[in-house]
C-alpha cells in the first residue's frame, strides 16, 4: 500500500488522473515504482442478496473482478439479506468500521452524519449519464442542509402482478383499487384465489400501504415536513384495506416477509400482488405454466389519484469511516458508466436513476425474450408517472426513515384490518407514534 500521495495531488484528484490507467501504474508514474507496495488495495462492498439472482452472479464474478484487475483493487463483496441490512448498517456504525460501500434497499437520511458528502459522484455521473431524476434526488438528498446523504444507482418499478387467466374469467383488469376489491373478492369466491398484499412488518407491506395511501390523498407528511397523516383520506384507506382483507385475502398476510408475495404468486394460489417483476422472473424457471398467466399493471388508480411508488430504492453510502473513499467513489462513476449491462444483467429489474443511463430501455422491455408475449413488460416503462418516494410530497428525511423501518403504517392498517382498532382509532395511534418520532428528530 502507497503510504502517501506526492505533495500538492490530492487523493480525489489522484483518482481522476489515473482512471483506466490503473491506481498502480498512477502511482508509479507520479511517485516512482519502488514506492508501491505489490499487496494491492481493497474495496470492500456490502449489499443485499439479489432477489434475482443472476445479478449478483455478474457482479461478483463479472463487473467487479473486471473492475478489479482494472485498477489493481481487491474487490469483496459481502451478501447481506434484505432483512439484516439495517441491523448490519447499525453495527458498522456503531463500531466506525466497516464496509467502504454499503447499499441499502430504501432511503437512509438517518444516517447522514455517518456518511459523506456524495454531491461530487452525483455531478460527475450526471455530466457523464443525463440528469439524476427527482425520484432519487427526493430519496437521496437533504434540503434542509444541502447535502447528498447517499448515491441512488437504481429503482425498481411496483406494478401489479395478476393471474390474466382468473381475472379475464370474471371479465375485469386490476386498473383501480376497487377493481382489486371487487374482482378479488369474485375469484376468491369462484376459484379459491386469494389477493396477496401484505399487513406485517415488511418492506412490501410498507410500499403497498402507502401506494394505497397516496392513491386516497393521504400521506404521513406534507411538503414542507408537519405530519398530516390524521385525516379523512387516511380513514378512508384505512376503511377500504380492512374491506379489502375481509373480502379478497387471508390471515397469512399479517405474517409474511419480503419474498412471500413472490412465493404465493409463484404457486399458483394468487391472484393479484403488487411487487416488482422478480416474482415473474422466478416463475419464469420454475413454473412456467403459472408464469404464462401472470400479466403485470400499472399500479392501481385509487379515488384521487394514480400514485404509487418504487418497489426498491438503491442507495449506495460511503461511511466517513471508509478505509478507502477515494476508490469507493471511482466505483460508483465506472458502475453507472457500465449500468447498461447491470439493467440486463438484473433481468430488466433494476431501473436507472440517470437519465441516459440506459439508453435502449424502452426498447428492452418492449421486446423480452423470457416473456409470452415479448412486450409483457411494456407497461413498467411508464413507472415514473406513478412512482415517488418514501416521504411524498416532500423528502426522505430522518424521521420519516424512522416511521418506515419501525413500521408504523403496515402495523395502523393491521390493527384495523384484525379489528383490534376502529379506521380512527388507529390512524389516531399512528399519529401519535409519528409525532412523538418527528419531535425526537425535531431536538436532535
Amino acid at each position: 500500500m502507497v503510504q502517501q500521495v506526492a505533495r500538492g495531488i490530492s487523493r480525489r484528484d489522484f483518482i481522476k488522473t489515473t482512471g483506466a490507467g490503473g491506481l498502480a501504474l498512477g502511482l508509479a508514474s507520479l511517485l516512482g515504482a519502488t514506492r508501491v507496495v505489490a499487496e494491492p488495495r481493497t474495496l470492500k462492498i456490502g449489499q443485499w442478496s439479489h432477489f434475482v439472482p443472476a445479478f449478483d452472479d455478474w457482479f461478483d464474478n463479472k463487473f467487479t473482478k473486471e473492475w478489479g484487475e482494472k485498477y489493481d483493487v481487491k474487490v469483496i463483496v459481502d451478501h447481506i439479506t434484505s432483512t439484516e441490512l439495517r441491523a448490519r448498517a447499525a453495527a458498522e456504525v456503531a463500531a466506525q468500521k466497516g464496509h467502504d460501500l454499503f447499499k441499502f434497499n430504501d432511503p437512509p437520511p438517518a444516517y447522514e452524519d455517518q456518511v459523506i458528502d456524495h454531491a461530487d459522484i452525483i455531478q460527475e455521473v450526471e455530466r457523464r449519464k443525463g440528469k439524476y431524476i427527482d425520484l432519487a434526488k427526493k430519496s437521496t438528498y437533504n434540503p434542509k442542509t444541502g447535502k447528498y446523504f447517499g448515491f441512488s444507482d437504481n429503482f425498481v418499478p411496483d406494478p401489479g402482478n395478476y393471474r390474466k387467466d382468473l381475472w379475464d374469467e370474471v371479465g375485469m383488469v386490476p386498473d383501480t383499487w376497487e377493481d382489486v376489491r371487487i374482482g378479488g373478492a369474485k375469484i376468491k369466491k369462484k376459484f379459491g384465489n386469494p389477493v396477496g398484499i401484505g399487513l406485517s412488518q415488511e418492506i412490501d407491506t410498507n410500499m403497498a400501504m402507502r401506494a394505497i395511501m397516496y392513491s386516497h390523498g393521504s400521506t404521513v407528511q406534507d411538503e414542507e415536513g408537519q405530519v398530516v397523516i390524521n385525516s379523512k383520506a387516511t380513514v378512508e384507506a384505512v376503511k377500504y384495506v380492512r374491506a379489502l382483507y375481509k373480502e379478497t385475502m387471508t390471515p397469512e398476510v399479517f405474517t409474511w416477509d419480503p419474498s412471500s408475495n413472490n412465493r404465493f404468486l409463484i404457486s399458483g394460489r394468487g391472484s393479484y400482488i403488487l411487487n416488482a417483476i422478480s416474482a415473474l422472473r422466478t416463475a419464469q424457471k420454475t413454473n412456467p405454466d403459472v408464469a404464462k398467466n401472470i400479466f403485470l399493471w400499472k399500479t392501481p388508480e385509487g379515488p384521487v389519484k394514480r400514485q404509487g411508488l418504487e418497489h426498491v430504492m438503491g442507495v449506495y453510502v460511503i461511511w466517513k469511516f471508509a478505509e478507502n473513499i477515494d476508490l469507493a467513489k471511482q466505483f460508483l462513476i465506472d458502475y453507472i458508466d457500465n449500468f447498461e449491462e447491470a439493467f440486463r444483467a438484473s433481468e430488466f429489474y433494476d431501473f436507472p436513476t440517470f437519465e441516459n443511463a440506459v439508453p435502449d430501455l424502452e426498447a428492452a422491455i418492449s421486446n423480452d425474450a423470457a416473456s409470452h408475449p415479448p412486450d409483457k413488460l411494456k407497461v413498467i416503462g411508464t413507472a415514473l408517472e406513478w412512482a415517488t418516494n418514501v416521504g411524498y410530497p416532500g423528502y426522505a428525511t430522518a424521521p420519516i426513515d424512522e416511521v418506515f423501518n419501525t413500521y408504523v403504517i403496515p402495523t395502523m392498517f393491521a390493527k384495523a384490518a384484525r379489528d383490534e382498532l376502529s379506521p380512527e382509532e388507529a390512524v389516531r395511534a399512528a399519529e401519535k407514534e409519528i409525532k412523538r418520532i418527528f419531535a425526537k428528530w425535531e431536538k436532535k
